[in-house]
């Protein structure tokens, strides 16, 4: 089987190299690394890459230079994998990215510690699953407020949303939570029911529909916060009223 094709982008070069080194030692082809975000799409055209792991933030200006190329990289090469680093929880960076489709995922930098873990979550981002950091999802679930919708969930249904939040599959939960994977199904479909959600077999899909509820019940809470906005569209008519009915 062929090595997973990696290119890196970071103006950090020390950070580069050792994430660069760390995948190869992993297995994976590193065919490319750049330090900003207009050589990325030239290295991308040039040597065609399953993944492509770019940090948010790169020179010029150092505000979204990388999710900006992670865009362009996706409407041009839609096949091609997206893994963007932040050192910051930035949720509408989170959706924003999500919202271009599948095989993409949004990790801190600060919140990797096992190396295996991180290889692994790679290689699910390139068989097309959606990931998002677990500490985004933590900020989202935990942040309370009055009349919160997520009150109605029990504590067990609370850590299944959570971990379908952060793009695990019904059977990657119950893994995690030790329970079989019929549990969690019925967890789930019981999650869906109590926020209105609309049920779909799509990970992906239902990955951005409950980031989208979660970033929608702070946002009604008022002035701010992050706003969803393109994540919300690609969810079709049902998800869009049920959020329309919470904020209602």
């Amino acid at each position: 089987m062929n090595s997973t094709r990696v290119a890196l982008a970071d103006d950090d070069v020390l950070l580069r190299e050792g994430l660069a080194s760390l995948l190869d030692r992993s297995g994976l082809d590193v065919v490319g690394q750049c330090g900003d975000a207009a050589q990325l799409i030239m290295l991308v055209r040039e040597r065609r890459p399953d993944l492509v792991i770019v940090d948010i933030r790169m020179p010029p200006s150092h505000s979204t230079e990388g999710l900006d190329a992670a865009r362009a990289i996706r409407a041009e090469f839609p096949e091609t994998a997206v893994l963007v680093l932040s050192a910051h929880v930035e949720v509408e960076h989170a959706l924003d990215l999500l919202a271009s489709g599948e095989r993409s995922g949004y990790l801190l930098k600060g919140s990797i510690f096992d190396v295996a873990e991180f290889v692994e979550t790679v290689q699910r981002i390139v068989r097309g699953a959606s990931v998002v950091d677990p500490a985004l999802v933590h900020e989202l679930v935990a942040a309370r407020r009055a009349g919160d919708p997520l009150g109605v969930l029990t504590a067990r249904e609370r850590e299944v949303l959570s971990l379908m939040a952060e793009g695990r599959t019904n059977a990657g939960i119950g893994h995690q939570l030790w329970v079989a994977e019929g549990t969690v199904e019925k967890h789930v479909r019981s999650i869906m029911m109590k926020l209105q959600l609309p049920e779909t077999a799509d990970d992906h899909r239902r990955v951005l529909a409950v980031l989208a509820f979660l970033d929608a019940r702070l946002s009604a809470s008022g002035p701010g916060r992050h706003q969803v906005r393109s994540a919300v569209v690609v969810l079709g008519g049902s998800a869009q009223q049920a959020l329309d009915r919470r904020r209602g």
